[in-house]
C-alpha cells in the first residue's frame, strides 16, 4: 500500500522501502504503476439487496477454503 502526498501544485506516490528494495528501483528509473484507490464500504453494507443473510455470503464465501486446523491435520498425517 502507498501513500498519496501533496508535492507542490501535484501529486506524489509514496513507496514503502520494501518495495524499493525487492524490486530495486533507484531515483529517475521509470515504473508503471496500476492505480486501485482503496473503496470505504461502509456505506455500502446495509444497503444492497440480496435474497442471503450476511451469514450465508460469509459462508458461500468460504466455501472450498481449507481452515489452519485442516492443513495442520493434512500436514500432520503426510509424514
Amino acid at each position: 500500500m502507498s501513500v498519496v502526498k501533496r508535492w507542490g501544485s501535484s501529486m506524489a506516490v509514496i513507496l514503502p522501502q520494501e518495495l524499493i528494495r525487492s524490486q530495486s528501483i533507484r531515483e529517475g528509473d521509470d515504473v508503471v504503476i496500476n492505480i486501485f484507490k482503496k473503496g470505504d464500504l461502509t456505506d455500502v453494507f446495509g444497503t444492497l439487496k440480496t435474497k442471503f443473510t450476511g451469514q450465508q455470503l460469509k459462508d458461500l464465501a468460504r466455501e472450498g477454503w481449507e481452515s489452519s486446523a485442516d492443513r495442520k491435520f493434512r500436514k500432520s498425517t503426510q509424514k
